[in-house]
């Protein structure tokens, strides 16, 4: 299969926009079925070291969410002395967990084998989690759902919520999906004058 620069033009476009939406941007609008199916399926094309494909995820339901949005408040209070020097921190709204239409845990299957790739490095297991999760961001935004990426939160507590072995899985990623009021043209923090965005110049180590 071949491409064509409309193809590349789309792709970029959607890369641009995608954003990590918080939940002063949610609306309540259910996701169908059919569309988290083809957001879920998105991240079974991810690259895995070793085609090792050790992704597994858990649709969360409203018990477990208010318990994980309890625990992120607690979190968040806490992350506060970090930033002191940024009064900005304290107005920033960081998660979407009631108000997104559906939020899911992403965890790491650890391998009780060898891993091919995997010898001398070994978290490109969970780098491969990573890269399925922007799959599925991506792919929301080109179907013109928001998402959400949270990580003011404790491991541990994650797995105790969620009844997780830690023995056999690692906490990876909690997100957050919904349809939007709308998506902003550039990313929110970058708004707020949090930090600049980098040239490619200044990307590279030197």
């Amino acid at each position: 299969m071949k491409f064509n620069k409309k193809d590349l033009k789309t792709l970029t476009k959607i890369i641009a926009s995608r954003r990590d939406v918080r939940g002063n941007n949610f609306i309540n609008k259910e996701i169908s079925s059919k569309k988290l199916k083809i957001i879920l399926k998105s991240a079974l094309n991810a690259p895995s070291v070793g085609y090792s494909q050790p992704w597994k995820f858990i649709i969360i339901d409203k018990n477990k969410k208010d318990e994980i949005f309890k625990h992120f408040t607690d979190s968040f209070e806490k992350s506060k002395k970090d930033f002191i020097d940024k009064p900005l921190y304290n107005k920033l709204k960081l998660e979407g967990i009631k108000e997104s239409n559906i939020n899911i845990a992403v965890y790491y299957k650890k391998s009780n084998s060898k891993v091919l790739g995997q010898t001398f490095m070994k978290r490109t297991g969970e780098y491969s989690v990573v890269c399925a999760i922007l799959n599925m961001w991506l792919t929301a935004r080109a179907l013109n759902i928001g998402m959400g990426w949270v990580s003011i939160l404790k491991p541990k507590k994650i797995d105790k919520i969620l009844d997780v072995n830690r023995d056999k899985y690692k906490f990876i990623a909690y997100l957050c999906l919904g349809y939007t009021k709308e998506f902003y043209n550039e990313p929110e923090l970058k708004k707020l004058k949090w930090n600049k965005k980098k040239s490619l110049k200044d990307s590279f180590l030197k």
